[in-house]
């Protein structure tokens, strides 16, 4: 989904390439000793760096469309939707298959494939896709006034929705909230995520609403940006918007608690505004202080961040079904084996993931001095 436009500030791509960093180091810790708390998605309430990640990457794609919105609003109707459509169907069914990789199980000692029965079918790029598509269909036929009407009628709406439908109660527990019934209710048990203490999506249907926001709050900002451009008016506004969006976000989480696997309202505007305040940073540092060190390292993640994410995931999966030994897997055995005898304890876990990460990065680099960029 990248942007190629002489406006583009070299800082949003920047913003980007970290994202997509720091969601393979927080997807990969090592083995063999716990990960630091921080670099941990939290259980249910509360709010971590990890959780961070997730929306920042959202706001992004949001940030992309405020590059292209000319071309959203100049093409033809049907040019649009054929694009969005088949950008929206693309992401989908990738992230769709990345779940069901490897496609195939033993089974009493015989290869099959996977049951299509037990496949999880939303996750982090279903998100994406479903979020860009809504996200883009709104750009197009609505003025930004109008947007930021839509934005709250969502947050307020899914507030409503959540403490309306839940069990009284329990209107926010994992097993008996809105989100989880209606997930259930669509998906089937069998379509959802069953790596948490109960089978519940984090990346479900109904949650994915409140996560629309972080796209359209990119979207906002970066129109904001392209119109004010690179001066210290544009980072002042962003830092002060950041701030009361962030002061919202705590107030309003003192009655709706944060929730990044809910993805309460409080929790989307918590996100979106340390978003506003880390580009504003950036924007200061790499565009008026002309700071350059380690920008061309997160360009490389942000060049191809789709390709990038995949092999991640997909490489990840693979280390973890190659057996090294009875008790151990490739991912285990290079984690335990060699770094936590080296970085014994959170230190060694944190250097597997950024190794791991980097071998990510490798991949990234090697395409760029190609000249290979994917796009959908």
């Amino acid at each position: 989904m990248t942007v190629k436009t002489s406006e583009r500030f070299l800082s949003l791509d920047v913003f980007r390439g970290l994202t997509i960093a720091l969601m393979i180091l927080v997807n990969t810790p090592g083995t063999g000793a716990a990960m630091y708390p921080y670099l941990v998605h939290v259980q249910w309430f509360g709010f971590t760096l990890a959780d961070l990640v997730f929306p920042s990457f959202l706001f992004a794609v949001g940030n992309a469309m405020s590059f292209s919105m000319r071309r959203f609003q100049e093409a033809t109707p049907a040019d649009f939707w054929k694009k969005v459509l088949k950008r929206t169907a693309i992401i989908f069914l990738l992230g769709f298959l990345m779940y069901w990789f490897p496609f195939f199980e033993f089974n009493d000692g015989q290869l099959q494939l996977s049951p299509f029965s037990e496949t999880r079918v939303m996750g982090v790029l279903q998100r994406i896709a479903l979020c860009y598509f809504f996200g883009a269909v709104m750009v197009r036929y609505f003025s930004v006034k109008t947007i930021v009407f839509i934005c709250s009628g969502i947050l307020l709406a899914y507030w409503g929705i959540l403490y309306g439908f839940g069990e009284p109660g329990h209107e926010l527990e994992m097993a008996t909230n809105a989100a989880a019934k209606f997930d259930f209710a669509i998906l089937g048990e069998g379509h959802i995520y069953k790596k948490d203490a109960i089978p519940f999506d984090p990346e479900g249907i109904l949650s994915t609403l409140p996560s629309i926001v972080n796209v359209l709050a990119g979207y906002l900002a970066g129109v904001f940006i392209r119109r004010k451009g690179k001066s210290y008016e544009t980072i002042a506004k962003l830092m002060l918007a950041g701030f009361l969006i962030f002061a919202l976000a705590e107030w309003w989480a003192l009655i709706f608690p944060l929730s990044k696997k809910l993805w309460t309202s409080p929790f989307a505007m918590l996100t979106i505004g340390l978003n506003l305040s880390m580009l504003a940073a950036l924007i200061f540092a790499v565009e008026l202080k002309n700071i350059k060190f380690g920008t061309n390292f997160f360009n490389v993640f942000g060049k191809n961040p789709l390709v990038i994410y995949l092999f991640s995931e997909l490489f990840y999966i693979s280390l973890r079904l190659i057996p090294v030994n009875e008790n151990q897997d490739a991912f285990e055995w290079v984690s335990e084996d060699i770094f936590q005898r080296i970085f014994p304890g959170s230190f060694g876990a944190l250097i597997t993931a950024i190794v791991f990460m980097l071998l990510c990065w490798a991949l990234g680099y090697w395409m760029d001095k190609k000249k290979i960029y994917v796009k959908i």
